[in-house]
C-alpha cells in the first residue's frame, strides 16, 4: 500500500529540502509517496497558496488535506491544523530531522512519534 507522507518546507529541493519550523508560514509542501517496499519514487513540491502566504482565503492545512496526504510530519502546529488533519483521519507526527529524506528514513524505521498538542502560539510566531 503507498503512503502519502507530507511535509511543510522550505525549499523545492525534494528529498534535500530543510523542514519548515513554522506549519502555516512553510513557503511550499513536500509530497513524498512511498510504495509498498518502502523506496521513494518521488517528491513532488506544492507551493503554499494559504492566507498565510498572501493567496487565496483559507489556512494551509485545508490545501494541505486537498492533496490527499495520509500522514503529515510537522515539528508542530497551530490546534486547528492538527484538529483538521485528526478529524480527517490523517495522522500526524512529529519530526525530528532537518530534511525530508532524514524524516521519510526515520518514518519508514518507525522512529517517528504522534505529535501531541497544538503550538498554541502558531499564530503569533515572527521569524
Amino acid at each position: 500500500m503507498t503512503k502519502r507522507i507530507m511535509m511543510p518546507v522550505e525549499d523545492e529541493t525534494g528529498l534535500e529540502a530543510q523542514v519548515a519550523h513554522h506549519f502555516g508560514k512553510a513557503p511550499y509542501f513536500a509530497l513524498v509517496e512511498l510504495n509498498e517496499n518502502k523506496k521513494t519514487p518521488e517528491v513532488k513540491t506544492e507551493p503554499n497558496r494559504s492566507e498565510h502566504m498572501g493567496g487565496a482565503p483559507g489556512h494551509s492545512h485545508e490545501s494541505f488535506l486537498a492533496l490527499k496526504p495520509d500522514v503529515v510530519v510537522a515539528y508542530t502546529m497551530g490546534p486547528g491544523a492538527l484538529s483538521t488533519f485528526r478529524e480527517a483521519g490523517v495522522t500526524v507526527l512529529e519530526a525530528t530531522e532537518n530534511t525530508v529524506r532524514g524524516n521519510i528514513e526515520s518514518f519508514t524505521k518507525g522512529k517517528l512519534k504522534e505529535l501531541v498538542g497544538g503550538c498554541e502560539h502558531a499564530h503569533h510566531h515572527e521569524h
